[in-house]
């Protein structure tokens, strides 16, 4: 017999919600859940939606879509240095097949159990694959990592590596060639792609550290030109500098650039802090247990009408003249 939208919501997700700690007032069960941030905390909230054929492979491995289904929104904390709480979780499927469902709610709740955040409610439907999260976290009045905050003699930095999930979706495209990377080189490409890691540790650890932040999601280049623009900066960004694996290095460096630049699905942190506090950011990361790297500066604009961009070179400081685009969620290629 098939199963019902409330079977469903009851045996994969509500029964596996309420084994967590409660932090809501009110969790699943009612047509509201009921939260309220910590007293002098502020409430961050953000929405991600991934659909198949836009966002992930028909054939994503539904373990690894639960776990980045929920990774993606924590992102969003991460890069605001808010402290995860709650998530609600709204679910279309064409066919709901127990096995699946199964596989997709470990996947998320074993990411969730790790950053004791809550599922408080949602909803299904049938309907294309879609998966979308809101999630709820905690920060300190006046302490949220913001977009519009960049100064210029900033330093601009990012965390881990980036461009190892681009070259991970060419490994499922058949973009680069079959010997290129070792078994272990490819199975890390893909793991960037398919599992994530919320750089939440990295993102509380730069309150009062960091004058501006956000996570990369579409690619550097787009992503770092929503600070230039909320912040009315341009930044100069050593292209060598940019942080990447040893796998990725064995992409031609125009590929090995264009992943890194603009690959997107990175969730790592792309951040400014003023170069005094460049000891204390080192600190940060390794307290976090992840790299840091600088990679450019910020500058004020020359002249008031002036557009915010970002000028490339090279580790010898001479120009490149890069066409690099963010990940474009309407975009028809």
């Amino acid at each position: 017999m098939p199963l019902s939208e409330f079977a469903l919501i009851e045996r994969f997700f509500a029964r596996r919600a309420r084994l967590s700690p409660a932090k809501a007032a009110l969790g699943i069960g009612d047509d509201c859940a009921l939260i309220a941030p910590d007293p002098g905390h502020m409430m961050a909230v953000s929405t991600d939606m991934l659909v198949e054929g836009r966002h992930f492979l028909p054939n994503a491995d539904p373990s690894a879509l639960g776990h980045k289904t929920l990774a993606v929104n924590l992102s969003d904390l991460a890069a605001m240095g808010a402290e995860p709480r709650s998530f609600t979780l709204a679910l279309a499927l064409e066919t709901p097949r127990e096995d699946w469902l199964e596989a997709f709610a470990e996947g998320m709740f074993a990411l969730a159990d790790r950053f004791a955040c809550e599922l408080i409610g949602g909803d299904t439907t049938r309907g294309p694959l879609n998966l979308c999260v809101t999630v709820f976290g905690d920060v300190p009045e006046h302490a949220a990592l913001r977009r519009d905050g960049a100064q210029a003699g900033d330093d601009v930095w990012v965390s881990g590596t980036l461009g190892d999930a681009r070259a991970g979706l060419g490994i499922l495209r058949g973009e680069w060639p079959d010997d290129l990377f070792d078994a272990s080189e490819a199975a890390a490409l893909r793991h960037a792609l398919e599992r994530p890691e919320p750089r939440i540790a990295l993102g509380l650890a730069l309150r009062g550290l960091a004058h501006s932040a956000l996570d990369v999601s579409d690619g550097m280049a787009g992503d770092l030109l929503h600070i230039l623009e909320r912040s009315r900066m341009r930044a100069s960004i050593d292209v060598d500098a940019v942080p990447r694996s040893d796998a990725l290095r064995k992409l031609p460096l125009d590929a090995q650039r264009r992943c890194a630049l603009a690959g997107g699905d990175d969730y790592e942190l792309l951040f400014t802090a003023p170069a005094h506090a460049r000891e204390a950011i080192a600190d940060a990361g390794g307290r976090a247990n992840v790299a840091v790297t600088r990679i450019g500066t910020i500058s004020a604009l020359r002249h008031a009408t002036d557009e915010p961009a970002i000028e490339w070179h090279d580790g010898g400081h001479a120009p490149l003249s890069l066409t690099l685009h963010g990940f474009d969620h309407f975009d028809a290629t």
